[in-house]
């Protein structure tokens, strides 16, 4: 009997499908195994931005006053990924001054420092088991200026100073994008200095130094410095907001903390920066009469700051 050409045809391409299908699969197993090699071991980066402002009147009729102002930010994290395990680890730093008039010295505008790790280990597809430990405080004696000489000293080194341990869920995509829940989490206040833990500072007992509490937690973040489009591949995006609620004092009354960075190169040494800080906590009393210094009471705090200075991004 013989072979119609159609069917030899139809024989000759089922093979050679086949076989195709066989390459393109090997193909696709290899290029995953490349990726997922390629994901492994330590990915680092960070900026660093010094931006300066100044003005200089001199017989200006319109009014005004000299001023010069400095402002430095430095951000960097180092992330490993081995196995199962993810290791993530942040280091922000931000100091600021500025001088205005002849009257007043050097005033700060912005100080502070964050150190952050969290330990996973996969517990299934994108989602670890984990263990958290952030610190947060400031370099500097932070001032409140009742008059043009007077001050007030309101903050200082370890006054406040921020301890949080947390275990709980982590779930992350990839490697840009994390999500912590935290169901047992404890936070510790720290206020070393003697005259603001004796007026109940930042919410410790008045003449202590430490205060305690367990609540639930959940940290949010997406960090990206290697955008491959030619809009956004000169720009660093940062954004963290972290939530805390303390189960046994008012855990309707969330405590806030979200920031926000963005630094965009001009070319390879000059930038702009962009970095806001929102808070509320339900323990910070803050003045809201200049009047009466007794009326204190719990305010969002905002904090935003525009540069244009020099920045290396690494």
């Amino acid at each position: 009997m013989k072979t119609k050409p159609s069917v030899l045809l139809l024989l000759f391409t089922a093979l050679f499908g086949l076989q195709s299908y066989g390459q393109v699969t090997e193909a696709e197993k290899a290029l995953r195994t490349q990726e997922t090699d390629t994901l492994q071991g330590w990915k680092t980066g960070g900026v660093f931005a010094v931006n300066l402002a100044q003005t200089s009147l001199t017989n200006w009729a319109s009014g005004g006053q000299n001023s010069l102002a400095v402002n430095g930010i430095f951000s960097v994290f180092a992330d490993l990924v081995k196995g199962k395990s993810r290791w993530d680890n942040s280091l922000g730093m931000g100091y600021g001054l500025i001088k205005q008039g002849k009257a007043t010295g050097y005033r700060k505008t912005d100080d502070k420092i964050e150190l952050s790790s969290k330990y996973g280990r996969e517990a299934f597809k994108d989602f670890y088991y984990a263990a958290l430990l952030s610190f947060r405080t400031q370099i500097a004696p932070g001032y409140d200026y009742p008059g043009d000489t007077s001050k007030v000293i309101i903050s200082d080194l370890f006054a406040p100073a921020y301890l949080l341990l947390a275990i709980g869920l982590d779930y992350k995509p990839n490697q840009y994008f994390s999500s912590f829940i935290s169901p047992l989490t404890a936070k510790y206040t720290i206020v070393s200095n003697r005259f603001l833990s004796d007026q109940g500072a930042f919410g410790v007992t008045p003449g202590k130094n430490l205060r305690s509490e367990v609540g639930g937690y959940l940290r949010v973040i997406y960090s990206k410095n290697d955008f491959t489009s030619e809009f956004l591949k000169n720009i660093s995006f940062t954004s963290k907001i972290d939530l805390f609620s303390n189960y046994s004092d008012h855990p309707q009354n969330v405590d806030v903390n979200w920031e926000t960075l963005i630094a965009m190169k001009v070319n390879k040494y000059i930038s702009v920066s962009f970095n806001t800080q929102l808070i509320y906590d339900d323990n910070i009393k803050i003045m809201y009469d200049v009047n009466d210094p007794s009326k204190k009471g719990s305010r969002t705090q905002f904090k935003e700051i525009l540069g244009v200075g020099f920045s290396y991004k690494f």
